[in-house]
């Protein structure tokens, strides 16, 4: 029998545990596979901290969001490097591991696959950033939340006439801004993609204010404005080195109220992104992926990712999922502005 370990590492997102339902099925029904879930990701392995995970511990889980084996962003190298992990895994006995996270938790799996530890990957992020991937669960989720939270604001907005910002995630493209901005009728969507003057987004402001609208704006975290060189990011680094982003909404607010003299307020909608129910959508990918995973391992595909090519789960090496990001393109940004104003 073999032996598997699943962990969830970095942000949480909704769809997880419809992931690891999926593979935990599909390891015992097909292949006589026996489960364990190491507790807040790679943190479990390194601190032998792990749960059974039997058929039925699995029952209902695909329709709860976060992740029930919970998370953490311990770095592995970091932390304990290689031979800890190995060293770890040996003495519990289990033969592989099933890594479920982003950028990167799928960095980390490489290093981890090159030094000989058996990983397959499934990638994870609301920002749909992944380059090896068509589509990652969570987005769709996440982009429905913020699209609900964005009309929210639109009525209030308009019963004040005031200019709205909405501030969505997005580290390293302007994904969820792109589509949650084009649901709810942005007058103006900033993506860290496309730098944008600020003379320009307060013309599209100060226009559909003149239509007697109120100006709603949608921003990616990540967006750079003018006079800075990166991402708006008071807050520090985060584990993995990576600068903790936020706030540039607020930023935004007081530069927009100056320039427009329209009343201006944001609302960074931040980690409500995150929770909640995945859609039906995410539940269906992540099932998918989850099953792709495991019969990864029984086929020896170690040092993969399973990835959604059009409507097909394939495999590609880890090196090439996080070699690079998957950002807007420029015709998807343009098409989305003759809409703003």
């Amino acid at each position: 029998m073999t032996r598997l370990g699943i962990l969830t590492s970095g942000g949480d997102c909704p769809g997880i545990n419809a992931v690891i339902r999926g593979a935990v099925l599909q390891g015992i029904i097909t292949y006589g596979y026996e489960f364990v879930g190491f507790r807040d990701g790679w943190r479990g392995v390194l601190d032998r901290d792990l749960v059974p995970l039997p058929r039925h511990s699995v029952r209902g889980l695909s329709r709860l969001g976060g992740t029930v084996l919970g998370t953490s962003r311990t770095n592995p190298l970091r932390d304990g490097g290689p031979e800890a992990v190995r060293n770890s895994l040996l003495e519990l006995g289990v033969d592989g591991l099933v890594a479920i996270g982003g950028e990167g938790t799928l960095a980390a799996a490489q290093d981890l696959s090159n030094a000989g530890i058996k990983v397959v990957g499934v990638p994870k992020t609301i920002d749909n950033d992944l380059d090896a991937t068509d589509v990652t669960f969570g987005f769709d989720t996440a982009v429905q939340t913020a699209t609900e939270a964005i009309d929210r604001l639109r009525t209030t907005g308009e019963s004040h006439h005031r200019c709205m910002i909405a501030e969505v995630m997005g580290r390293n493209a302007g994904w969820i801004a792109l589509h949650a901005g084009m649901a709810s009728g942005a007058h103006a969507i900033l993506i860290p993609e496309h730098r944008v003057p600020l003379g320009q987004v307060a013309r599209w402001v100060q226009s559909a204010h003149d239509r007697g609208r109120a100006p709603l704006v949608v921003v990616a975290e990540a967006f750079v404005p003018e006079g800075l060189d990166a991402p708006y990011s008071p807050r520090g680094l985060d584990s993995f080195g990576r600068p903790r982003l936020g706030g540039i909404g607020m930023l935004l607010e007081q530069e927009l109220q100056e320039l427009t003299g329209i009343e201006t307020r944001a609302t960074v909608l931040g980690h409500i992104q995150r929770g909640g129910a995945p859609t039906a959508s995410d539940r269906v990918l992540a099932t998918r992926l989850g099953m792709a995973a495991v019969a990864s391992v029984a086929e020896g595909r170690w040092g993969t990712m399973v990835s959604l090519r059009g409507t097909s789960i394939v495999n590609v090496g880890l090196a090439a999922a996080i070699g690079r990001l998957k950002t807007v393109p420029e015709d998807r940004y343009r098409e989305a502005a003759v809409l703003f104003g």
